[in-house]
C-alpha cells in the first residue's frame, strides 16, 4: 500500500487509466508540461506524450464541445474544469448535449466523459473559485455526480468515473488535496458509483455528508464521544444517484438526521436528501431533521470564509438540539 494525499491519489487513477486504455485522453488548461493548477497530472505528460495528454485554450465552451465530439468518435476524454465555479462557460456542452445523448440518440452511442473539477471553500481562493455547484450537476438528468472525501475514495471512484460510459461530473475538494494521507492500494481497484459510505456507526443520530464536510464530521463525533454521544456518519460519495438504501437504513436505525452540505442552504444536494428520507422515513424519525449548510449569500470573500463555511462546531450543536427535542 502506498501512503498517499488525495491530489496522490488522483494522479495515481489518472496514470492507471491512460496506461490501460490508448483511448483514454486528458485535456483541459495547462494540464500538459505544467501539471495543472494543482499538479494533478504532474509528470503524466512526460510519460504519456503530448498526444494523450495536451493542454487547451482558455475556453472552457471549446473543452467541453472537444470532448463530446471524441466521444462520439470512440475516445474515453478526460476534460478538466480548471476551477468548478467556471462550469457556466460550459453549460451547455455537458447538461444541454453530453447528458442528454444517449437519449438523442435511442441508446445507440456512449458518452464516457469524465468532467473532472476542482472547487471548494478554506482555502481563501479569489472570487468565482471556491462555490460549491454541485446542486446543478445533480438536478441534471443524464450526468452522474461523484465527490470524494478521501484519498482511496478518491482512486477508486475517479477509476469508475473514467470507465462508466456516461458523462461523470467528478469534483475535488480543493482543502482535501493535500491536507492528510492514507494507506491507497497500488495498481487498479474501482469504488462503486451510486454507493454511499458508513464511515463509522453509531446509535444516537445520523450525520450525512460528502466531500470537506465528512471530515468535520468526523471531527464532530469526536466531540460528541466525549459526552457519550454516539453518531453514524454516512459519506454520500455519489450525490447523484443517491444511494437511498444506505441512507434510510441509517435513519430507522438512529432516528434523528443532520444533513451537512458546505454549499448553501439553497444550492446544494441537501433538500434532495431530506425530501427522500422524509417521503421514505418519516416514521422512524423522533425529532425534525436538522441542516447545516452555509447562509443563502454569495459566496464570501476569502477573509470571511471561516465565519461563512460550516464547520463541526456547527455539527455538534445540531446534534446536540436533537438530543434535546
Amino acid at each position: 500500500m502506498a501512503n498517499l494525499t488525495l491530489i496522490e491519489a488522483i494522479r495515481d487513477a489518472l496514470d492507471i487509466a491512460l496506461t490501460q486504455d490508448k483511448k483514454t485522453l486528458i485535456f483541459g488548461e495547462d494540464v500538459g508540461k505544467n501539471g495543472g493548477v494543482f499538479r494533478a497530472t504532474e509528470g503524466l505528460f512526460d510519460k504519456h506524450g503530448e498526444e494523450r495528454i495536451f493542454n487547451t485554450p482558455l475556453a472552457e465552451s471549446g473543452i467541453g464541445g472537444l470532448a463530446i465530439g471524441l466521444a462520439l468518435e470512440g475516445f474515453r476524454p478526460i476534460m478538466e474544469i480548471q476551477f468548478f465555479g467556471f462550469v457556466f462557460e460550459v453549460m451547455d456542452s455537458v447538461v444541454g448535449q453530453a447528458a442528454r445523448t444517449r437519449y438523442r440518440l435511442g441508446n445507440t452511442r456512449n458518452l464516457p466523459i469524465t468532467i473532472r473539477s476542482p472547487f471548494g471553500g478554506g482555502v481563501a481562493t479569489p472570487e468565482l473559485h471556491a462555490d460549491s455547484l454541485e446542486g446543478l450537476m445533480a438536478q441534471s438528468p443524464g450526468v452522474k455526480v461523484v465527490i470524494p472525501s478521501n484519498p482511496y475514495d478518491a482512486k477508486g471512484l475517479l477509476l469508475a468515473s473514467i470507465e462508466d460510459n456516461d458523462p461523470v461530473v467528478f469534483l475535488e475538494h480543493m482543502k482535501l488535496y493535500r491536507s492528510f494521507r492514507e494507506e491507497v492500494p497500488e495498481g487498479h481497484y474501482t469504488v462503486p458509483l451510486g454507493e454511499a459510505n458508513v464511515v463509522q456507526e453509531g446509535t444516537d443520530a445520523t450525520i450525512i455528508a460528502y466531500g470537506a464536510m465528512v471530515r468535520e464530521a468526523i471531527a464532530a463525533a469526536e466531540e460528541l464521544k466525549k459526552e457519550n454521544i454516539s453518531v453514524e456518519i454516512v459519506d454520500l460519495r455519489t450525490v447523484y444517484p443517491l444511494d437511498i438504501k444506505t441512507i434510510t437504513a441509517s435513519v430507522e436505525k438512529t432516528g434523528k438526521v443532520v444533513m451537512v452540505q458546505e454549499a448553501q442552504r439553497q444550492a446544494g444536494v441537501g433538500e434532495k436528501v431530506i425530501s427522500e428520507i422524509s417521503q421514505r422515513s418519516i416514521l422512524s424519525l423522533e425529532a425534525p431533521i436538522k441542516f447545516v449548510a452555509a447562509p443563502n449569500t454569495v459566496y464570501t470573500f476569502g477573509m470571511a470564509e471561516k465565519d461563512w463555511l460550516p464547520n463541526a462546531a456547527d455539527i455538534v450543536a445540531a446534534v446536540k438540539e436533537l438530543q434535546e427535542f
